[in-house]
């Protein structure tokens, strides 16, 4: 079976882009985004946001994939994922 490949839809998001999509949702949040690969396909992520207080990791993380929309399904291949609410001081 061949790989069909939709030239409709970029295969990759840049770092920059992907950022802007986070701190948007999540304003005041810290994110720390890597490119585990250098192939704008596979990411690390690392959001920090009081949004998050008294969700679940489960709730948490849905949220996220909500804000991302349909980027998972068409253009990001691979994301880790850690969400933590700041430290109470």
């Amino acid at each position: 079976m061949p790989n069909i490949v939709r030239k409709d839809v970029p295969v990759a998001i840049r770092r920059d882009d992907l950022y802007a999509m986070l701190a948007s949702a999540f304003p005041g949040a810290r994110i720390d985004i890597e490119d585990t690969r250098g192939d704008g396909d596979h990411y690390q992520v690392r959001i920090i946001s009081s949004v998050f207080e008294g969700m679940t990791r489960v709730a948490q993380h849905k949220a996220v994939f909500h804000a991302l929309g349909d980027l998972m399904a068409d253009r990001l291949h691979a994301l880790s994922l850690k969400t933590l609410v700041p430290a109470k001081e």
